[in-house]
């Protein structure tokens, strides 16, 4: 079922994480994602070292005792089961070992007590601390699923077509498992035009959630009901100043597409967007007056206003959070030119949904490439593009 009224996209994919993705999250927290050979090789590889040590090194030294690695760094990689199976592999190269080097007497407490009991011990121990280990790994799955799942309740993917809009999306959250970014998005039509806010929440974790809650929740609401920008704003300034600690706030980014040609924009602390052309040049544009972020507007007298932009149907707006356009370059540190990298990668989203998601996408992979493939922030892009009076082309 789609919420078509809003365009925030399907309501079943909000419900929670479906449970391949919950599998697969558990699997990469554990490394069971990689083969038993992979995971086995750590202790196969000490395994063999220690059988060449002690080979190498001649009868008169036993070194056979070393195998007890083993077992300690199969605990590492390895489920209980399959620690004992690999365990009962270095058993028998310490067995081996131990008769190469003639100590291989149970009267010989070098043997007995050296090699074999301490070797066994040492496996029991290694399995029970394998089975925390998974016990542990799955209790952190669970966490970051329902995170996963939080997530994305509170950000409903939105329809690729909302009201004359064309929209793509990339959002990756870079806060660890069990924590939520604080970026925030959401398209809506309404009887005063599409409407559109981003947003970035100061800080990360549930008080970003509640926070992050009350801006989107006032915004669903205002935005049908009030006919200006400024007015969608101050009812969100009136949610957050109840429900919001004293000192949090909210960077955002309004957009209202009413006319054909143009679009209202309302700064309040945000990164501004960049209109990239058909030609794939590419402006910042400039907001002579901008405001303070919600949850700031106490400090201030006044109200905010918004600016008209033209608006073609052959431009992309491009809008942003900082976890981009402050990523910083895996070699000299520097921030992520987008000002510059955008225009040639999304001149031509304007063509199709295709090349709409096509220059979403080149975007974001040019953003992982400067970084060196990780991002140190959460980022948000989303390109938007108002096409002729056929927007499903």
């Amino acid at each position: 079922m789609h919420l078509r009224r809003g365009g925030d996209g399907p309501v079943g994919e909000a419900g929670g994480v479906p449970p391949s993705r919950q599998r697969s999250a558990l699997l990469a927290t554990d490394l069971q994602d990689l083969s038993l050979l992979r995971r086995a090789a750590p202790a196969l590889v000490a395994m063999v070292v220690v059988s060449l040590a002690d080979y190498l090194s001649g009868q008169d030294r036993y070194l056979a005792p070393l195998m007890v690695v083993v077992p300690s760094i199969a605990a590492l990689t390895l489920r209980p089961r399959e620690l004992l199976a690999v365990c009962f592999l270095g058993l028998i190269a310490l067995l081996g070992l131990s008769r190469y080097d003639r100590v291989d007497n149970l009267a010989d407490s070098r043997f007995l007590y050296g090699a074999m009991v301490s070797y066994v011990a040492v496996t029991a121990l290694s399995a029970g601390i394998a089975e925390l280990r998974m016990r542990r790994a799955a209790a952190f799955a669970a966490v970051s699923s329902v995170a996963e799942a939080a997530q994305r309740a509170l950000l409903r993917q939105p329809d690729p077509v909302v009201g004359p809009l064309r929209l793509a999306v990339r959002y990756v959250s870079a806060a660890d498992a069990g924590r939520i970014g604080g970026d925030l998005y959401s398209v809506l039509d309404t009887p005063y035009g599409t409407r559109l806010l981003v947003g970035d929440v100061r800080g990360k974790g549930l008080g970003a959630v509640q926070t992050a809650a009350v801006v989107l929740g006032a915004f669903r609401e205002a935005a049908y009901d009030e006919e200006s920008l400024p007015a969608v704003a101050g009812r969100i300034e009136a949610s957050v100043h109840r429900h919001v600690p004293d000192g949090e706030f909210t960077t955002a980014m309004f957009a209202g597409f009413r006319e054909p040609g143009s679009v209202d924009l309302l700064h309040l602390g945000h990164v501004p967007p960049l209109r990239v052309h058909a030609d794939g040049t590419s402006e910042v544009v400039e907001f002579p007056d901008p405001w303070v972020p919600l949850g700031l507007g106490h400090l201030v007298t006044g109200r905010p206003r918004p600016i008209a932009v033209p608006f073609g149907p052959q431009d992309v707006l491009v809008l942003c959070t900082d976890g981009v356009i402050e990523a910083r370059g895996a070699r000299g540190g520097e921030f992520y030119p987008l000002a510059e990298r955008a225009g040639p990668l999304v001149h031509d989203g304007w063509r199709s949904l295709t090349h709409l998601d096509a220059a979403v996408a080149g975007l974001y992979a040019d953003l992982l490439a400067h970084t060196g493939g990780e991002l140190g922030d959460d980022a948000l892009l989303l390109l938007v593009t108002r096409p002729g009076p056929d927007p499903a082309g």
